[in-house]
């Protein structure tokens, strides 16, 4: 435990110098307040917290980190995002992949400067298309290995977005 909190505190502080915030592997059930605390004066640029045990962000993450351009969540345990995350006007790059998502959060189609979605090794079955606005930045979905149902594979397929959509080959289950 001590070594962890001696790493947070570390790459913290390497963060105020860098402007890019590596919080990987830190074995983090949460984001610490202490890293809201010691990140005040500190205009990050990216976020990285993936490969850890997070199972939510809480809303106050798009308050005190409002200027991050790349947030990187992957490999956690996550199955819903707060929909304050909208208000990261800067945000390009979101990766939720490998989590517990069993519905694509529809905030990621909020965020208004979005370009890239990483939402593969997920367990998303269902996305509701007539819900996937079109967004004049997002330029790619990355949805491969999600187990979709048939219709949902379709329905992704044949949509009329204005980004690439990718998938995985549809795999007929045997019974």
């Amino acid at each position: 435990m001590a070594n962890e909190v001696v790493r947070v505190v570390t790459r913290c502080n390497d963060a105020e110098e860098t402007n890019h915030l590596d919080l990987s592997e830190c074995e983090l059930m949460q984001v610490p307040d202490a890293v809201y605390h010691l990140m005040r004066n500190t205009e990050l640029k990216t976020c990285d917290l993936s490969s850890n045990v997070i199972k939510k962000i809480p809303p106050k993450f798009a308050i005190k980190f409002n200027f991050i351009t790349d947030l990187n969540l992957s490999h956690n345990q996550m199955s819903k995002l707060p929909t304050e995350l909208a208000d990261i006007g800067c945000l390009e790059v979101l990766d939720i992949s490998y989590n517990s998502f069993i519905a694509l959060p529809q905030v990621c189609f909020k965020i208004p400067k979005l370009r890239i979605l990483k939402a593969n090794n997920n367990a998303i079955i269902e996305i509701d298309t007539e819900e996937m606005v079109a967004s004049d930045k997002l330029e790619l979905v990355d949805l491969r290995h999600n187990p979709f149902t048939r219709v949902t594979q379709r329905k992704l397929l044949k949509a009329e977005v204005p980004y690439k959509i990718e998938l995985s080959e549809f795999v007929e289950e045997d019974w």
